[in-house]
């Protein structure tokens, strides 16, 4: 089994909920294994600001599923759920990103691990070191945190 680790958000409706929801979706799929959900962050938007305030939460998962089919399925789940994608960063019902599996990396047209904006955003790393805090992931992630600019 492969760890992964997941990042939500959702600016539309009830984003605790949609993010529940995709969470409870990730539990219903083939080798996948949720292990724990940070909670619930609510944060300004970021890229287009003109826009709600997001509900961000980070997930750790074990999955059998190489990468690429786990960003299929999570894709799948934000269609599911109604995402529609009309303007570049601009507001959702749900976004699920793979920030990080196993170690590994990719760069293609699809993907690209680790996330590359993950270690620039407060809104990511902040949910992410609250489920890795006492870990070397978490070790990193806090080093992230004290490297960006106060907000």
């Amino acid at each position: 089994m492969n760890k992964a680790y997941l990042g939500f958000g959702s600016n539309i409706g009830n984003g605790r909920l949609h993010v529940k929801k995709a969470w409870q979706a990730l539990s219903l799929v083939p080798g996948v294994t949720p292990l724990r959900i940070s909670s619930f962050y609510k944060t300004a938007p970021w890229g287009y600001t003109d826009q709600p305030d997001f509900i961000n939460a980070c997930a750790e998962i074990e999955t059998s599923l190489s990468p690429e089919a786990l960003l299929g399925v999570c894709l799948g789940i934000e269609a599911g759920l109604g995402r529609v994608r009309a303007i570049k960063n601009g507001p959702r019902v749900i976004d699920i990103d793979l920030l990080l599996y196993s170690g590994e990396t990719r760069d293609t047209d699809e993907l690209t691990l680790p996330h590359p904006r993950m270690w620039q955003r407060r809104f990511v790393l902040d949910p992410l070191y609250e489920i890795t805090a006492g870990t070397p992931l978490g070790d990193r992630v806090k080093e992230a945190i004290a490297a960006l600019p106060d907000e």
